[in-house]
């Protein structure tokens, strides 16, 4: 094992990001004190591989299915980022991977720096709060989160209701340099038309009927962080003019002022709908898409990530019944992996949510998933759930009825056979409430 030189050793102690110095054959020469405290507080990792230590794998990352930034680096002679999920002393955690070649005096790649950090929206295991995952396509989504986060390019969230946009959105937000800021949440489909420039930019006393005071708008409150406009393809055509005007300048004016003010907002939007779609039908601003779209990041739908449920499950019983330790059984889980969700996690919470209080004991039986499911009567609501998230395509002549068609009428009975309130039905559907109302407008106009 080669001796490097001690003048890079002394420099890579003082940096104060966790680094590690290894060679061609990936064995670690050194280790600063970052990585040590972070990394590996109880044993020494020089002469090891890097893939045991990181992934207590046997062989390189790329023959184990991960990337590996070495041999990237080898074909691209360049520094190479990726994320992976490392084994940490506090567990498995995902980790920014930066890796530089350095070239000896043959212009040969005789050593690498690898720099490592945290990324802390995520977890690879169950917890309290925030992203959890770690199945190929969540890693695939949380990747771009880690890419895009430290920049300032506008981004938007594709995916369909219940797939967690707002919690990508504050990983986003979080990873960036505006994280010491506000993230202000700007509902869109729950605002009227009538109030939506007023709430988003604020009024000024007077300007319009019970204006009794002025009052700054979400714009302001964000300023100096990130402003998420949730499900953006409802904001009303009037207003995307506006909204183009912020994000090409910075500028707005309140309701009833003619005063110009700045703000300084990163914009992270996110929709269920086809925005190129409404684009195409005139229903949005090809401009404002552009806008919005600089960098879009498509989030799975749950059966697109079902390896994931286990650990979705623990983390969500955690928060449903924090006070019980309740667990699942192998056939319950597999119960749970055999459904499609189309609620996504948020139905996955509700029926566990449902199962739990079904559940006398700590453990939670296949029996008592199937009655979860059933007390929702899933199976016949699916179809409807799914159409909130996903059109279907009409149907041709002599054709029987649509999906689409089939879920509208399955909704309508649906909604007559329900004599509890919209909020409890949404539940039942595993939807959002405000979906719930979405799908029924559209229903009614189709009508």
């Amino acid at each position: 094992m080669a001796t490097p030189l001690p003048e890079l050793v002394s420099y890579l102690e003082g940096l104060p990001e966790p680094h590690i110095l290894f060679d061609g054959q990936y064995r670690i020469l050194a280790a600063n004190a970052a990585y040590r405290r972070q990394f590996s507080p109880q044993a020494s990792v020089i002469g090891r591989t890097c893939y045991e230590v990181s992934h207590h794998f046997s062989v390189p990352c790329d023959q184990a299915g991960e990337q590996c930034p070495l041999a990237q680096a080898r074909v691209s002679g360049q520094r190479e980022k990726v994320l992976h999920l490392h084994h940490t002393p506090q567990g498995e955690a995902y980790v920014n991977i930066e890796l530089v070649p350095l070239k000896n005096a043959q212009g040969q790649q005789a050593y690498f720096i690898e720099k490592m950090e945290a990324l802390r929206v995520a977890q690879g295991q169950p917890q309290a709060q925030g992203l959890i995952g770690r199945s190929p396509a969540f890693q695939q989504m949380l990747a771009l989160v880690a890419r895009v986060g430290p920049s300032t390019a506008s981004v938007l969230l594709q995916g369909e209701s219940g797939t967690g946009k707002e919690l990508v959105a504050q990983a986003v937000h979080e990873a960036s340099p505006r994280a010491a800021h506000p993230l202000v949440v700007v509902d869109c489909a729950s605002l009227p038309e009538n109030l939506f420039e007023s709430e988003l930019f604020g009024h000024e006393r007077g300007a319009f009927t019970g204006a009794s005071s002025s009052k700054p708008g979400l714009v302001e409150a964000a300023s100096g962080g990130t402003l998420f406009l949730d499900e953006v393809g409802d904001i009303p055509l009037p207003m995307q003019v506006k909204l183009l005007r912020l994000l090409e300048s910075g500028t707005y004016r309140r309701v009833g002022s003619t005063e110009l003010r700045r703000t300084d907002v990163r914009v992270v939007s996110a929709t269920h709908r086809d925005l190129q779609a409404l684009t195409a039908s005139g229903q949005f601003r090809e401009d404002l898409y552009y806008r919005l779209s600089t960098f879009p990041i498509r989030l799975p739908a749950l059966r697109e990530r079902t390896e994931d449920i286990p650990l979705l499950a623990v983390a969500l019983l955690a928060r449903v019944a924090p006070q019980r330790r309740l667990a699942l059984s192998a056939a319950a889980l597999q119960a749970l992996q055999a459904q499609r969700f189309p609620g996504n996690v948020r139905e996955l919470r509700n029926v566990l949510e449902r199962a739990a209080l079904l559940c006398d004991g700590h453990t939670i039986e296949a029996a008592q998933v199937q009655q979860a499911l059933a007390t929702a009567g899933v199976h016949g609501a699916a179809a409807a759930a799914a159409a909130v998230a996903e059109p279907a395509p009409a149907p041709g002549p002599g054709v029987k009825l649509s999906l689409r068609a089939q879920a509208d009428a399955e909704l309508r009975a649906q909604l007559q056979a329900h004599r509890g309130s919209r909020a409890e039905l949404a539940r039942q559907l595993g939807i959002s409430e405000r979906s719930l109302y979405r799908r029924l407008r559209e229903i009614d106009s189709a009508g």
